[in-house]
């Protein structure tokens, strides 16, 4: 980062009063000890932030950190969990040989570091490398070919998190539950309570004794006991590698004032701009409503040969079914329409849930390898697929169609959500049945679908318990 990137980008006054700038080390400095100073951490007492989980947005967002505040290691410590034992294949270990041999600075690093040999073991097929060494230099398995700085790795999940004050939920939303529990048994006897920001995009449904969302912040709020106050989202229209190759992208963190704004200042860099806000739940909803959508968009793009035609007829289809589903669960849907778009927009691109659904589409994967994809990871819109699916078919939610008598559960409303649920889920229809639903001549212009949202009560504020 380049000081004139720290001074222009900064509003935090860093211009001193003589027209010289502070360095930037500086800068960085004084967010640290302010937000030490909302911790109530003592001098020799660092701030200890743990990632817990080191997919591709989880591994950039600690790197992120340890690039901007690693070097003040008396006052703030940064490590990453992740499992140990997963091995890395001797295809993933030649092409990382030829990432490493392909940038000067990455392979100067590891010579200096004595790390270069078991690279090219690894590459002559003499080694097996595992996830969490290669990360140590700097090398997400989900990511290989963007190297990231080295970080601290620790795989023993309780040496990771008992004393951490802030902790990064980068694990995919269907294991958030799981490894939280395991995390409460090591905050038993805790006298402080942690921060917790959850990266996570997904949701899943619970439908007794009333149907309602669960989203990762609530999970964690279940499995810790840890106050809603002290669990925030961040989240936005981003791509980990694009974000980490600093292409100017900014996010929303989301939860109560306490900690989000002094949490938004210290995030903040001048290629990453972090905003805040107090409606944490709609948004982390909306973050896996895009996901569902994501993978029916793959599809089509493949199925189509890239047609901009018919990518815009989907587009328009799969926006009207977000937007009433927005108004079945936030009062005030239209504050939603701006993150929900931009982040869709990004997720239809170049997300790995449109990845996913091409490389059906084109046959170069299948159902049967399930939803967690070697070099990509999770792939949470499945997931969220059923999650809404489910959820939405309820007939305590029944609505009634314009000028007729009959009520309908919301999910009829919804023909992109009931197709993709028919094709990943109960794998009734192969993904052409995309096209099927898209060109069905009884298909109701997504204009319709709108009004139905806008000019009827649908809200329904017991699917979202906040």
């Amino acid at each position: 980062m380049g000081a004139t990137g720290i001074a222009a980008g900064s509003t935090d006054g860093n211009v001193h009063m003589n027209g010289s700038i502070p360095s930037i080390n500086g800068c960085l400095e004084d967010k640290v000890d302010e937000l030490r100073r909302l911790f109530g951490k003592a001098d020799g007492d660092p701030l200890r932030i743990v990632g817990v989980g080191a997919g591709a947005w989880g591994s950039v967002f600690l790197a992120m950190l340890q690039d901007a505040y690693g070097t003040f290691r008396d006052k703030v410590q940064i490590r990453i969990w992740r499992r140990a034992g997963r091995s890395v294949d001797r295809a993933t270990a030649e092409h990382l040989f030829e990432v490493i041999n392909s940038r000067e600075d990455v392979l100067r690093r590891l010579i200096r570091r004595c790390a270069y040999l078991k690279y090219v073991e690894g590459r002559l097929g003499d080694r097996i490398l595992y996830a969490d060494e290669i990360l140590k230099d700097g090398f997400c398995l989900n990511m290989i070919d963007t190297p990231l700085c080295p970080l601290k790795v620790v795989t023993n999940l309780q040496e990771a998190v008992w004393d951490a004050d802030i902790v990064v939920n980068g694990l995919p939303s269907t294991e958030t539950r799981e490894v939280f529990q395991e995390i409460s048994r090591y905050w038993k006897e805790r006298i402080t309570v942690p921060v917790i920001i959850s990266l996570a995009k997904g949701i899943e449904a619970e439908l007794e004794p009333e149907p309602r969302i669960v989203t990762p912040t609530q999970m964690i709020n279940r499995a810790t006991g840890v106050p809603m106050e002290n669990i925030l989202y961040l989240g936005g229209p981003n791509i980990a590698s694009e974000i980490y190759n600093k292409e100017y992208a900014n996010a929303r963190i989301c939860g109560a004032e306490k900690w989000r704004k002094s949490l938004a200042k210290f995030l903040r860099q001048p290629h990453f701009i972090v905003w805040d806000n107090g409606d944490l739940v709609t948004h982390e909803v909306m973050g896996g409503l895009k996901n569902v959508y994501a993978i029916g968009a793959g599809m089509v793009a493949a199925l189509t040969n890239e047609s901009a035609t018919s990518k815009s007829v989907y587009f328009a289809h799969c926006t009207s079914e977000m937007i009433f589903i927005t108004h079945l669960l936030a009062e005030e849907p239209e504050r939603l329409a701006g993150p929900l778009l931009a982040d869709t927009y990004v997720t239809l691109l170049k997300g790995r849930n449109a990845w996913y659904g091409q490389k059906l589409a084109k046959g170069e994967i299948n159902l049967d390898m399930g939803d967690s994809i070697k070099g990509k990871g999770m792939i949470q819109g499945v997931s969220a697929v059923k999650a809404f699916y489910e959820l939405l078919s309820q007939s305590c939610l029944n609505i009634r169609r314009p000028n007729e008598s009959k009520r309908i559960a919301p999910v009829e409303l919804c023909p992109i959500l009931q197709t993709l649920y028919k094709i990943l889920i109960m794998r009734e229809l192969s993904c052409e049945g995309i096209l099927q639903a898209l060109r069905d001549e009884t298909m109701n212009d997504p204009r319709e679908r709108i009004e139905i949202a806008q000019r009827h009560a649908i809200y329904r504020p017991s699917l979202l318990i906040k």
